[in-house]
């Protein structure tokens, strides 16, 4: 399906745009754009993957912008058949501190990628949200709910059939970039004690190439509007530790610093509101767009009083994974295997 076709992934740099590399440069996929506003880390990963897949190399193509600048996202955007949307400031205590900041990124800046999608005839736009979505309670999950809304409003104004919008909703991605395992590996590796801040507290948990799974999922079986979600399994921030230290240093301490500005003891990744009408996939929900328009007195004469049997779906009542279980999990990562082989584990 992306044979001969230009996916643009914005915030291409990151720990997603990565992954997708990783997946799809070797295939027959035309062209991938990488849309950011940081040239380091566009010129790292050109470097990267000149040295690792030379031939490949060359269907990756770099474009400095930012998504609150309408005009360089348009730039972008020509010859763009697919996007996936991945730039947001995402950091819990960064957006707390600057939370005008999130919006303009989160908000206006998805607006603005859909805005220019639209004009310029993208066929499908996948856009990247968090469980801190649902029920938020920060600046970062509340600017990335209005962005759902954003998304979904969007989806309202254009036909399916000339662009399809749908939205990824997924927790904790382990070892991506700014995530809290690889400051722990750091720690270790310091010989401090790693700091958690509260044990009890759970955390969905998933791979980078799960959440390429779920973005994937969505690109073939969304309809637009959709809100697409992973029933993803979880742990406590307790386990999730001692799985770490279990591997690299066994035995190592742990100090509990207390919780962070803007933090949940638990995450969401399906309201209770949103079960009235989601649909049972087998591994996803689908949440989809609430079609009814503004003109609520015909409803008067038309009720629909049916609602789904599911309930929210949240890190505590879902799947809780063990020290074990988490450790097989993270040792299937190859950023794990590479960090115990420089820890001179086997």
């Amino acid at each position: 399906m992306f044979a001969n076709k230009t996916l643009l992934i914005t915030g291409g740099t990151g720990s997603f745009g990565n992954a997708v590399l990783n997946r799809f440069l070797d295939t027959d996929i035309r062209e991938i754009r990488i849309f950011s506003r940081d040239e380091k880390k566009q010129d790292d990963m050109r470097h990267e993957f000149q040295a690792r897949m030379l031939e490949a190399s060359n269907k990756i193509k770099f474009f400095i912008g930012d998504v609150r600048d309408l005009a360089s996202v348009k730039n972008a955007m020509h010859g763009v058949d697919y996007i996936f949307h991945a730039a947001a400031l995402k950091q819990v205590p960064s957006c707390e501190f600057f939370p005008l900041e999130a919006v303009k990124t989160n908000v206006f800046g998805t607006d603005n990628v859909l805005t220019a999608a639209i004009e310029a005839g993208v066929k499908t736009v996948i856009c990247l949200s968090t469980d801190k979505a649902a029920y938020p309670v920060n600046a970062m999950g509340t600017s990335k709910a209005m962005m759902e809304k954003v998304i979904v409003a969007k989806s309202r104004t254009v036909s399916p059939e000339a662009t399809k919008i749908c939205c990824t909703r997924y927790g904790n991605v382990m070892c991506s970039r700014g995530s809290v395992i690889p400051l722990w590996i750091d720690q270790i590796r310091a010989g401090n004690p790693i700091t958690i801040t509260e044990p009890s507290m759970t955390r969905f948990i998933m791979s980078l190439e799960e959440a390429v799974d779920l973005v994937l999922f969505a690109f073939e079986n969304g309809v637009s509007g959709d809100i697409l979600v992973q029933k993803a399994p979880a742990c406590t921030i307790e386990t999730l530790a001692e799985a770490v230290t279990g591997l690299f240093h066994p035995g190592h301490e742990i100090k509990i610093i207390g919780i962070r500005h803007g933090e949940k003891m638990y995450e969401t990744l399906l309201t209770n509101e949103e079960c009235a009408g989601a649909i049972d996939l087998g591994s996803f929900y689908r949440v989809p767009c609430d079609k009814r328009d503004l003109n609520y007195d015909k409803y008067f004469r038309e009720g629909n009083i049916q609602r789904g049997s599911l309930t929210e779906f949240n890190s505590n009542n879902t799947q809780m994974l063990n020290v074990e279980q988490v450790q097989r999990k993270l040792l299937s990562l190859d950023y794990i295997r590479q960090e115990l082989e420089r820890f001179g584990k086997d």
